[in-house]
C-alpha cells in the first residue's frame, strides 16, 4: 500500500509539473518547490547522471513514477489546454498569477532558515527578477515561430536550433520562476514543438524524429545543468532561495505579456481583463496543493 501511495503522489506531482511547464509563463520547478520536493527532484536528475549504484537506482524509482504523471500531463495539455489558453488567455493567466502569488509567502516561510538575517542577498532576488523580465521581453510577438513540418530529411541548421533551444528550455524548466515554454516562445519553437507533440500522439509518426532531436536536447541540457543547480542549492542556499523568490515576482510580468505571444496576439493582460475569480481559484490550488502534501509527503518519502 505504501509504494502504490507512492506511485499516486508522485505522479500527481509530476501531472502538475507538466500542466506548469506546457504553457509559458509558469514552471514546473515552480510546482516542485511549492509541494516540498524540489531538492529530491533536482538531486535525483543529478544522481541519475552523475550518482553511485544505489543512488542511480533510487533516481530512477522516483523519476519514473514522477514521469508517469508528467508524461500524462503534458499530453493532455497538449492535446486540450493548449487550445483552452488560446481562447481563454486571461482567465488562464489570472489563475496563474494567483498560483505564483499565494506561493511565495509558503517558499519564504519554509526557507526562513535560509533567508533570515541574510538581507544583503535580497540583490539576488534582484536579479531574478530582472533576469526574467529581460526574458520575457526578449519573446516574439507571435508565438508562430520557426517551421519544423515534417520532411523527408532534416536540416541540420534546424536540427542543431532544435537541439540547442530544447537544452535551454530544459535549464529554465528546472528553475523556479523562469518557463521553459517561454523560452520555446523566444526561439519560435513553442507552437511548432506542441504541434509536433500532437500529431505524433495522433500516430502521426513523421514528427518523430525532430521530437527525438529535441528530446536528446533537454537530456544533454540536465546533464550539463543540473549539476550547477544541486551545487547552489547545497553551497550557496541563501543566495539561491533569494534569487528563485526573484524570478518568481518576475514570472508575474511574465504571465501579465502571455497574450502578446500567442498565435493571434491579444493585448497585455490589464485591470480590465484580469480575472479576480480565476486568481483566487489559483490561490485555492496552492492551498489545496498544500493539503495534498501535508496528507501524503510522508508515505511518498520512501
Amino acid at each position: 500500500m505504501k509504494g502504490f501511495t507512492e506511485l499516486i503522489v508522485n505522479s500527481v506531482r509530476g501531472f502538475c509539473m507538466a500542466l506548469a511547464d506546457s504553457v509559458p509563463g509558469v514552471s514546473g520547478g515552480t510546482v516542485a518547490f511549492l509541494l516540498g520536493f524540489y531538492d529530491r527532484f533536482i538531486g535525483s536528475l543529478d544522481d541519475l547522471f552523475h550518482g553511485a549504484r544505489a543512488a542511480r537506482f533510487a533516481a530512477v524509482r522516483f523519476l519514473l513514477k514522477l514521469g508517469a504523471g508528467w508524461a500524462i500531463g503534458f499530453g493532455l495539455s497538449a492535446l486540450v489546454l493548449t487550445s483552452f489558453f488560446d481562447t481563454h488567455i486571461y482567465e488562464v493567466s489570472s489563475l496563474f498569477m494567483g498560483f505564483i502569488v499565494f506561493a511565495i509567502p509558503i517558499v519564504v516561510r519554509e526557507e526562513l532558515d535560509a533567508l533570515r538575517k541574510r538581507l544583503p542577498y535580497l540583490a539576488f532576488a534582484v536579479v531574478g527578477v530582472a533576469f526574467v523580465v529581460a526574458v520575457t521581453l526578449l519573446s516574439p510577438v507571435s508565438g508562430e515561430g520557426t517551421d519544423v513540418a515534417a520532411k523527408s530529411s532534416l536540416d541540420l541548421g534546424l536540427v542543431a536550433y532544435v537541439f540547442l533551444a530544447a537544452m535551454a528550455a530544459i535549464s529554465a524548466m528546472v528553475l523556479p520562476g523562469i518557463s521553459g515554454s517561454t523560452l520555446l516562445l523566444i526561439f519560435g519553437l513553442y507552437v511548432p514543438i506542441m504541434g509536433a507533440v500532437r500529431a505524433t500522439m495522433g500516430l502521426d509518426l513523421s514528427y518523430l524524429p525532430i521530437l527525438m532531436v529535441f528530446a536528446a536536447g533537454i537530456a544533454c541540457g540536465m546533464l550539463l545543468f543540473v549539476r550547477l543547480i544541486r551545487m547552489c542549492l547545497e553551497r550557496f542556499r541563501s543566495q539561491t532561495i533569494y534569487a528563485i523568490i526573484g524570478m518568481m515576482l518576475g514570472s508575474l510580468f511574465s504571465i501579465t505579456q502571455g497574450p502578446l505571444t500567442l498565435s493571434e496576439p491579444q493585448p497585455a493582460m490589464s485591470l480590465d481583463t484580469f480575472s479576480i475569480v480565476f486568481f483566487l481559484i489559483g490561490g485555492a490550488v496552492v492551498g489545496g496543493l498544500q493539503l495534498l502534501r501535508s496528507r501524503l509527503e510522508e508515505p511518498a518519502e520512501g
